[in-house]
């Protein structure tokens, strides 16, 4: 997939990009689709629960003591 075909959400306009047009560090991406790159908060939120779930889990593995 060259650049050019990448999508990517702007977190400072809430909008997707074809093409890295933003600067770095409003982006979100590269993702392979237009509707990919529109659902990159929702994406990144269910990880962040499924991350933080784990940790969770991870750190309380000794709390039925």
């Amino acid at each position: 997939m060259s650049e050019a075909q990448q999508w990517y959400y702007n977190t400072a306009t809430g909008q997707v990009e074809l093409g890295p047009k933003s600067p770095m560090e409003y982006r979100i991406g590269p993702y392979p689709t237009k509707q990919a790159a529109m659902d990159a908060l929702k994406t990144a939120a269910e990880r962040n629960k499924r991350w933080d779930d784990e940790d969770h889990a991870w750190n309380s593995w000794n709390d039925t003591k």
